[in-house]
């Protein structure tokens, strides 16, 4: 059985035996519940398990260590866990005993897969887990019920909160059935075990409640599964199909024919086909229609009527599933579930005729210029005209369920009566984005959420600069030094996605970071992936970017074929890969998108990301929440947002997560006031913090070294603390009011001194990103505190106001207005202007020309000046002399638009039509007679919105 056990590890030992000379057949080592209890024999042997829990479970030979508790089925170790009372520890001792007394080398009971199968960190209010020790490097986690959608477990029960792990979890037959049929062994692609995947508790519950409901009400229901990003929702769905492919219902008959599961997500089917071969070594109980299928409608009657357990099916090929079932449903009173994951694909033809029925106009545009559509979409749209039921359960898995979702898969509290206010629609289960935040399973997104007038204001607020200064300012980095541009006019937004890419987010996760920019349209997408490139050549950075869409568009150049995604032009990289998998490309840093990816894109390198669309509502929850996905290292992620204001997408994430808050302050100078006040608490001297700075800037320095820098400064610290609780204590023990209040007084000092530190480290985190303060000192003490804080064990005490945690109060650009971009057919679509905020006007081409001249001549020149006056001038006035120049029209036949653009002819020629011009605009031609820049930019304007260039080649 060793040998066994270490060939094949104890999940397969106990759930299919081993073979032994002189015995027929395989020994049983375990009897898992059938999905029946027709065949007595088996119950019988279920009965006959016998789980044992031996405390104090000494297992090594190398020393006298046990552990509290281990769990044994048959004899066989599946379990141990480690108990700490709040008394006296935590659950960090038990994890720590775990890490570094525990050494799972040359141990039986600790080695991974052929040992115990999980361990448990165990205390009054928490239990966390692991399946894999290693020292360390151990990584547990949350095993928590949730609290009021928070992390941890409810205290309002009698007893323990966490007496649900031996009360619920350990009963005997939920342990059996766990460690029957929900764990999973991973193996890699030399069949080895890689890892093994123990349920998290919302998974266990989520599962579980569903089975037990529709087994107590048959087919025909329907369930909304609300579980955030990082929830695991694809194991949740594998669990499901797997769960409901073989309930029966009392009398023992089974519910369903098949289950049908909806999903665009490519490890659906291959984690499904694995898990599903875990539990029953058979193969072929899993079938999956593509639209590679050759006729779609044939293998799904195949599958059907083979009775496949469970088919997985592509969002397009779903409508034909759906009607498939139906008919079997009602021809030949088979039974069916559907379970719907959130994961987005783009859709035509007959499905998207079908949406029409139920998505917004909005979302209608999307969809024409190459939108991504939800699995709950299509069923929506296959359901609307069908109130009644039709024999088919609907389980739909998304994290952000929209109002329509809510009422076609909510249930009500009192299903007979219709809906109410006090009768909703509610979402069966669900794991909430703050419970994932909390338990670290995905980042909070908006902690570094940067507007651009914030941005702007940010670095405004710490010197009175004048324009010309800033411009000639070598030392401003990143945002300040492109914020005052225009936020419309691509060119300046390269500038500045680049440079805060550079020098913000692509040192994190040790040069490997990545980041999204994420667009309005198809147009617009290439259009930046052309601007980003040329940025990227001329400044010799080692980079390279893809660009996503669905479908195809004109070239912007108005040359060649309709460019698409796999265009070489666009992705030279890409040689017939995937985007997601050419993505991980160590020199890819950028991935553009245009309604792509936005929704069930998960690359946890994601650090930045980019916006330059109007996100509202639910979008900007799903698109911002691409950047959540936990990675080794990973806890900072910054979104500079070029449109949204900070307050709509706030409110957007408080529909799904109720306390969330942007962590930032608009004001620089709180750093400065925050720093005075630390400093005054007298807790420190300017020598303890240089003394902290020598060490950490000498690459030389030993741990040693820091130990004695910060020491002494967190002994005095951690003494006061200490001798004031005490004073506390027997003040309180003496009823001693005075003395109480000046101790509890004292013990709130020495909190609220290590929160502001902790305050003074995120929002210095945060601002120096976007204002270069020219101070070492702000500097320096980012670094003491930082290293002092995790010092300062206090003990539990209450959290303070912290007051990194303030709104952001600037959240939207100057003269900013709301985006409204429609793809309009033809060669060479312009993009629409920005408009005054409610607008809604969508500009056509040459409006839309003359908008951007207008807005770029607004930059440029000074003065009292009308629209009339600064178009005419512009484009009639100077387009209308330079055309008249026949070296130009001779060069711009023969030369490309970058050659012709570095022409001294074309300045000369400007410069004369500026003086030509002179006696009609006098003040117009002053300021560009005296000023290059003012030329300069003359010239990007005919060149650009003028169209120059393009009349010239044309010109006769």
């Amino acid at each position: 059985m060793r040998k066994s056990l270490d060939d094949r590890g104890t999940l397969d030992v106990l759930r299919y035996g081993i073979e032994m000379i002189g015995v027929k057949g395989l020994v049983s080592l375990a009897q898992f519940a059938p999905a029946s209890g027709m065949n007595s024999a088996i119950v019988a042997r279920y009965e006959a398990n016998r789980l044992r829990v031996v405390r104090q479970l000494r297992y090594s030979k190398a020393n006298e260590n046990s552990i509290d508790l281990g769990l044994f089925l048959n004899g066989i170790p599946v379990a141990t866990a480690e108990l700490k009372t709040n008394f006296t520890q935590t659950i960090a001792d038990a994890i720590d005993q775990y890490k570094f007394d525990r050494n799972p080398r040359g141990e039986p009971l600790l080695t991974f897969a052929t040992g115990a199968l999980v361990h448990f960190a165990v205390s009054n209010r928490d239990v966390m887990m692991t399946t894999r020790l290693e020292g360390g490097a151990t990584r547990f986690l949350p095993f928590n019920r949730g609290n009021d959608g928070g992390a941890g477990n409810p205290t309002d029960g009698p007893g323990h909160p966490t007496a649900y792990l031996w009360q619920e979890v350990w009963q005997r037959d939920s342990w059996l059935e766990i460690i029957g049929r929900y764990m999973i062994a991973r193996r890699d692609k030399k069949k080895q075990i890689g890892g093994i995947i123990f349920p998290r508790y919302h998974q266990l519950d989520a599962t579980r409640k569903l089975r037990a409901q529709v087994k107590a009400e048959g087919a025909g229901g329907r369930f909304l599964i609300q579980h955030s990003a990082g929830s695991g929702k694809t194991n949740s769905i594998a669990w499901s199909a797997h769960f409901l492919a073989d309930l029966h219902d009392e009398s023992d008959a089974k519910i369903f024919s098949s289950v049908i599961v909806v999903s665009d997500r490519n490890v659906i089917d291959a984690q499904l086909q694995e898990a599903l071969f875990e539990f029953e070594r058979t193969k072929g109980v899993v079938a999956t229609i593509t639209s590679d299928s050759g006729s779609k409608s044939a293998a799904l009657a195949d599958a059907l009527d083979a009775g496949k357990k469970i088919i997985v099916c592509t969002m397009q090929t779903f409508p034909f599933a759906l009607e498939a079932v139906r008919e079997r449903a009602a021809t030949q009173g088979k039974r069916f579930a559907v379970i719907a994951d959130e994961a987005h694909s783009s859709q035509a033809g007959e499905t998207a005729s079908k949406l029409k029925a139920v998505l917004s106009p909005e979302e209608l545009a999307e969809l024409g210029d190459g939108g991504e559509i939800s699995a709950e979409d299509i069923l929506a749209a296959q359901m609307a005209a069908r109130a009644a039921k039709d024999g088919v359960t609907y389980v739909a898995f998304t994290a952000t369920p929209k109002t329509k979702t809510m009422e076609l898969f909510g249930r009500r509290p009192n299903p007979d009566a219709a809906a109410s206010e006090t009768n909703k629609p509610a979402p069966f289960h669900v794991y909430s984005m703050r419970q994932a935040i909390e338990e670290g399973f995905i980042l909070d997104v908006l902690k570094n959420y940067t507007p651009y007038r914030l941005a702007f204001k940010l670095a405004n607020a710490g010197e009175e600069w004048d324009e010309q200064e800033v411009e000639k300012s070598a030392a401003m980095k990143g945002i300040m030094r492109w914020v005052r541009l225009h936020p419309y006019n691509i060119a300046q937004k390269v500038h500045i996605v680049v440079e805060h890419f550079r020098e913000n987010v692509a040192p994190l996760l040790n040069g490997k970071a990545k980041a999204m920019v994420v667009l309005g349209s198809r147009v617009e997408a290439v259009r930046w992936q052309m601007a980003i490139d040329s940025y990227i050549k001329s400044q010799g950075y080692k980079m390279s970017t893809l660009v996503a869409f669905s479908g195809d568009i004109a070239d912007p150049d108005g040359t060649g074929e309709p460019l698409t995604e796999t265009s070489a032009k666009l992705n030279p990289t890409l040689k017939g890969r995937d985007i997601r998998e050419a993505f991980t490309d160590e020199d890819c840093k950028i991935l553009l998108v245009a309604n792509k990816f936005q929704t069930g894109f998960d690359q946890p390198l994601l650090c930045g990301m980019y916006v330059d669309r109007r996100l509202a509502g639910i979008q900007a929850v799903q698109t911002l929440s691409r950047l959540n996905r936990a990675y080794p290292g990973k806890d900072t992620t910054y979104v500079l947002d070029f449109v949204n204001s900070s307050e709509e997408v706030l409110q957007a994430f408080r529909q799904y997560y109720e306390t969330a808050e942007i962590e930032a302050s608009t004001d620089p100078n709180m750093i400065f006031d925050l720093r005075a006040k630390l400093d005054a608490s007298g807790h420190y001297d300017s020598y303890e913090v240089e003394r902290l700075v020598e060490v950490e800037m000498d690459p030389n320095a030993t741990q040693g070294q820091l130990i004695a820098a910060l020491e002494p400064v967190a002994e005095r610290l951690l003494v006061q603390f200490k001798e004031a609780t005490n004073r506390l204590k027997a003040a309180q023990a003496n009823d001693d009011k005075s003395g109480a209040d000046s101790a509890r007084d004292e013990v709130d000092a020495l909190v609220l001194f290590k929160n502001d530190m902790g305050a003074y480290v995120r929002l210095y985190t945060f601002m120096s990103q976007i204002f270069d303060y020219g101070s070492t000192d702000v500097e320096k003490r980012f670094m003491f505190y930082k290293r002092l804080i995790p010092l300062l064990q206090f003990g539990r005490e209450r959290e303070g106001v912290d007051l990194s945690d303030v709104k952001l109060t600037h959240h939207s650009l100057k003269d900013q207005g709301e985006r409204d971009l429609t793809i309009a057919g033809g060669d060479k679509p312009m993009l629409g202007p920005i408009t005054a905020a409610g607008s809604g006007s969508v500009q056509d081409k040459e409006k839309a020309l003359l908008a951007d001249i207008i807005a770029k001549v607004n930059d440029l020149f000074e003065g009292e000046l009308t629209d009339d006056d600064q178009l005419i001038y512009v484009n009639n006035v100077l387009k209308g002399k330079l055309l008249e120049s026949r070296a130009l029209r001779m060069q711009a036949q023969n030369n490309s638009k970058s050659q012709f653009a570095a022409s001294p002819t074309l300045a000369n020629e400007i410069l004369n039509a500026v003086m030509d011009a002179l006696t009609a605009h006098e003040v117009m031609s002053s300021q560009a007679l005296n000023s290059q820049k003012v030329r300069d930019g003359l010239k990007d304007i005919l060149l650009g919105p003028g169209q120059l260039y393009e009349a010239l080649r044309s010109a006769e």
